[in-house]
């Protein structure tokens, strides 16, 4: 628990996800089978590494391409055993993955949760305060997919691998935005962007 910075409820929780996850993953592809023994620190302890840069008062978190729950479940334990007044929206398109989303959402109470089955470009929702997104595609397409779902205020957090330059360089030129480069502590050659005022150039 100490590792991981969390309450003993939220442990609790968190174990009881990965339990859920393990069942599920037996009926689907939700993370690499590989990656499952070592789930608390390629996914758990990865995502919570996330957690300190949301705003204890931010009321919005939208996550994209949720698919297995990194990092939107674990943020959303971490918040809610903290009793933080934050809502996380969790949009995934594929919907036998919003059917385990849901079911992780029930067995665990997790108030503070929305799946919505859509894709993010569809979607007409008040911008977020933050946004995330792990593993889901390179920053050009991210930021086409994150859009519609910010304003000039809203901040994006989102973990990368060793390609993270070549992906801010690529998306400059089609992008502007400020970024700063957190290294994770978590992962050996991981970072974390947090981006601020995006918009298209063209």
């Amino acid at each position: 628990m100490q590792t991981y910075n969390v309450s003993r409820e939220t442990f609790k929780t968190l174990s009881d996800f990965v339990d859920i996850l393990t069942n599920w993953q037996a009926k689907m592809n939700l993370v690499s089978s590989k990656s499952l023994p070592e789930i608390w620190t390629r996914h758990i302890a990865d995502s919570l590494e996330l957690y300190q840069y949301l705003n204890v008062d931010a009321k919005r978190v939208y996550d994209i391409g949720s698919g297995a729950g990194f990092p939107a479940i674990v943020l959303a334990i971490a918040a809610q055993g903290e009793k933080r007044q934050t809502s996380f929206k969790l949009i995934e398109s594929i919907t036998k993955k919003t059917l385990y989303l849901n079911d992780v959402k029930n067995k665990l109470g997790l108030k503070n949760v929305e799946i919505i089955n859509d894709r993010s470009e569809n979607l007409k929702l008040q911008p977020a305060n933050f946004v995330t997104a792990r593993a889901v595609a390179n920053l050009n397409k991210l930021f086409s997919l994150a859009l519609p779902l910010t304003d000039k205020k809203t901040v994006l957090i989102l973990p990368k691998g060793k390609t993270y330059q070549e992906e801010i360089i690529e998306a400059k030129k089609i992008w502007a935005f400020d970024v700063i480069v957190k290294k994770n502590q978590v992962s050996d050659d991981g970072v974390v962007l947090i981006v601020s005022n995006l918009r298209k150039l063209r």
